[in-house]
């Protein structure tokens, strides 16, 4: 019998069974510990970048307002400081030349807005300067584009340092008249907060044509 085994040969198993046979061995996935499970199971992440882009976004907007603070900051600075060299030295004294007759320092008082003007109307400028700070403020929060921030900046810079002069210089609380001292020929006198106003309103305008809203995003009508 043992012969004739040998000479025909066992039947082949089925591969069925030998894999039933292998598979409570080899597959037991109900059986893994939340541990042991491969990195295949695990949550898919995010491959278009989008959750990265909403993490970079507030501090991207942290970043700006720092800069629109740090601009405002250095124009108010520069104008605060311009201003009280000017009373303590050249207020009550001849003009300097600087270049000639073309840009003297002559140091006056403007109770108007800037360059000299509406000299009638301090308070309405001291509140107006008031609503441009609160403005400014407002859109910070919305804030991502630098040269906007860069522009805002020199704006609110310019706006503080004139309400300075409203607020604490003669004759009153806002009534004070602002210290102006560059004065070119043929033209109103002025002071660096004047400037930086300007300068901020010119860098807006060109920015509102090129289509760059202060959010960063950039639009074409």
């Amino acid at each position: 019998m043992a012969e004739a085994e040998r000479i025909i040969g066992t039947p082949d198993i089925p591969d069925v069974a030998r894999t039933g046979q292998e598979r409570p061995e080899r597959e037991r996935p109900d059986d893994a510990t939340p541990g042991e499970r491969s990195d295949s199971e695990a949550a898919p992440t995010p491959s278009d970048g989008s959750g990265a882009d909403e993490q970079q976004a507030p501090s991207r907007g942290k970043r700006r307002i720092a800069v629109l603070f740090a601009v405002a900051a250095f124009a108010y600075a520069l104008d605060l400081t311009s201003k009280l060299i000017v009373v303590a030295k050249l207020e009550h004294h001849d003009a300097i030349e600087v270049f000639g007759e073309w840009l003297r320092f002559d140091a006056i008082r403007n109770p108007g807005a800037a360059f000299g003007f509406g000299q009638a109307f301090t308070i309405i400028f001291t509140l107006i300067a008031v609503a441009v700070i609160v403005v400014i403020a407002r859109l910070a929060r919305k804030l991502y584009s630098l040269p906007w921030a860069i522009a805002l900046g020199l704006l609110l810079g310019g706006a503080l340092g004139n309400l300075t002069d409203r607020i604490f210089r003669s004759p009153g609380v806002f009534e004070g008249a602002v210290v102006d001292f560059i004065a070119p020929k043929h033209f109103a006198v002025f002071n660096l907060a004047d400037s930086a106003i300007v300068c901020g309103g010119i860098l807006i305008v060109l920015l509102s044509f090129k289509g760059l809203d202060p959010d960063g995003t950039v639009h074409k009508d």
